[in-house]
């Protein structure tokens, strides 16, 4: 009969090759007054995943801690700690985090991106017009390009998808991140440790000094890093970064807010994307939506979505909807992005200059054929990629 410190070090492997195995982004062990259990985030949704006695609980979270090499004598305050997991012949990383409750610690272990694999733009579900828009832009010497969206919504992958087009031995890539998610051969990764005094700004700073071609920070999170950004941007450098915005043109408001000059915000931003990512309906079970299903939806979208349709888009569209199998979770699998991709026209830099607003930056982009998020959900419905439900549950109206 094993002790319980065995059983717990092999129920907290059993559960970190399952939730590697499901393809889970987060794995959450929490406490309730008599409960103790285990959720998986798979394609952005929570389940249950298990339900250890209760016994376990404080063997499996010290075992995590010592892992994790956090203080398993601190309860009382939230911690932080990394684990390298060997897993199928390579190095996983982890990222934990615990977190006092009323019914003991809360443990959130990030499991980062393990792919050796960086899908192209076209597989992570930039439309073709939109992706000859983003390849133009990096393909500049300077300027900042900016991804957007929140947590979870794949910028990291995209940042990643663009920097392996520039990544050739005459470039020199440098980036900065909390922490480094990706490998990127031949790339001089940075992560930040604030601790030390190592931020985005001062690592920024040291990187300029480091004769750079391509800079990527992992996030503009306050106006230093903004304005030492844009700064490089304004001499010789191609930047990429993220930003916590829900659209393309609310980033423009944003940095304002943060108290970056128009002028500075309209010289070198050259491209901003925002994106979500939505459940893919399942292959092997997803139905034909029938016409009185079609016509009704139809009728019911917005005046701005029906403007964005043509004709041949409403002749050709074949949406499906979720039904569910074996194969897949209630109908869906695997998950796919949509993007909102808005160059700074001379026009747009015209808007910003004049310190317009959100509205009336949307509504030129409009003008300018930006499709809104909503709209390019639209255009993976009529594709049969995802359903009518994902994309009004993830984007906003017009």
């Amino acid at each position: 009969m094993p002790t319980p410190p065995d059983t717990a070090v092999k129920t907290l492997d059993d559960l970190l090759n399952q939730a590697l195995f499901q393809g889970a982004s987060d794995i959450h062990l929490e406490s309730g007054e008599d409960f103790f259990r285990a959720r998986f985030r798979i394609d952005g949704l929570l389940r249950l995943a298990a339900t250890p006695a209760m016994t376990l609980r404080d063997a499996i979270v010290s075992r995590l801690k010592v892992l994790a090499r956090m203080d398993i004598a601190e309860k009382r305050l939230p911690q932080d700690g990394r684990i390298q997991y060997p897993f199928q012949g390579q190095t996983i990383d982890l990222r934990v985090s615990s977190l006092p409750t009323l019914h003991g610690e809360k443990i959130v272990v990030r499991i980062l991106n393990f792919s050796r694999e960086r899908p192209g733009l076209a597989a992570l579900g930039y439309e073709p017009d939109d992706r000859a828009k983003l390849v133009q832009a990096i393909a500049q010497p300077h300027g900042l390009i900016l991804m957007t969206g929140p947590t979870g919504s794949g910028k990291t992958l995209s940042l990643y998808s663009c920097l392996e087009l520039l990544n050739r031995t005459e470039v020199n890539i440098s980036t900065v991140e909390d922490p480094s998610e990706i490998h990127l051969p031949g790339a001089n990764q940075v992560n930040i440790n604030e601790r030390a005094g190592l931020t985005f700004a001062t690592t920024l700073r040291a990187l300029l000094r480091q004769d750079p071609d391509v800079i990527m920070v992992g996030e503009i999170r306050d106006f230093e890093t903004a304005e030492i950004a844009i700064q490089a941007a304004q001499t010789g450098h191609l930047v990429l970064s993220t930003l916590h915005t829900n659209d393309a043109p609310g980033t423009l408001a944003r940095l304002r807010h943060m108290g970056v000059a128009a002028f500075n915000v309209a010289a070198s931003i050259r491209l901003i994307t925002a994106q979500r990512l939505v459940r893919r309906l399942c292959e092997h079970c997803k139905q034909p939506m029938n016409e009185v299903e079609i016509d009704f939806f139809f009728r019911t979208l917005g005046k701005r979505d029906k403007q964005a349709i043509t004709s041949h888009m409403h002749t050709a569209a074949s949406p499906y909807k979720a039904i569910g199998c074996e194969a897949c979770d209630k109908g869906y699998k695997g998950r796919i992005g949509l993007y909102q991709v808005m160059p700074i026209s001379d026009a747009m830099q015209t808007l910003i200059m004049r310190d317009s607003d959100t509205q009336a930056l949307a509504a030129h982009a409009a003008l300018e054929g930006v499709r809104t998020l909503r709209q390019a959900g639209w255009m993976k419905v009529w594709q049969g990629i995802t359903s009518v439900e994902e994309v009004m549950a993830l984007t906003h109206h017009g």
